[in-house]
């Protein structure tokens, strides 16, 4: 793969502001586990080499067990996964895949069971934001180290 222009210049406002989105996100009441799973898993379906790769490494950081990041694409058919960490990985999927159906009422109603409104709001924007990662990341050709 050829070499591109760096959008992650730490000097650059644009990537600033990605930043600033970052760090708000790590201030919200998920846990870091429920973040990497939306991480890993919208990186999954983008397949973004870069930031699985990352993101694989956090969550086992933060006490993720190999076995549930080797089975995350196949989450529904895992009995490794919380009722809580199903509807994350839903609407992950959902959001990620916004052409095909978007954020359904089914998904949103489970999710009005188990969080509260700032936590539904931080799940979107999670998603949100490791979307805009993948883009840059696959755009600009960053390459696994």
């Amino acid at each position: 793969m050829s070499k591109r222009i760096n959008i992650l210049d730490e000097s650059s406002a644009l990537y600033k502001a990605m930043i600033n989105l970052e760090m708000t996100l790590q201030t919200t009441s998920l846990t870091n586990i429920q973040k990497e799973l939306i991480k890993t898993r919208a990186s999954q379906i983008n397949q973004c080499a870069f930031c699985l790769d990352m993101h694989t490494k956090d969550a086992v950081k933060y006490g993720e067990t190999p076995q549930r990041i080797y089975l995350l694409n196949a989450w529904r058919e895992a009995n490794l996964f919380t009722e809580e960490e199903k509807v994350i990985l839903a609407i992950t999927e959902e959001v990620t895949l916004i052409s095909q159906k978007g954020l359904t009422d089914e998904t949103y109603g489970k999710a009005t069971q188990f969080f509260d409104e700032d936590q539904i709001k931080s799940m979107i924007m999670a998603v949100i934001t490791i979307n805009m990662w993948n883009r840059i990341a696959i755009s600009t050709n960053l390459q696994v180290s």
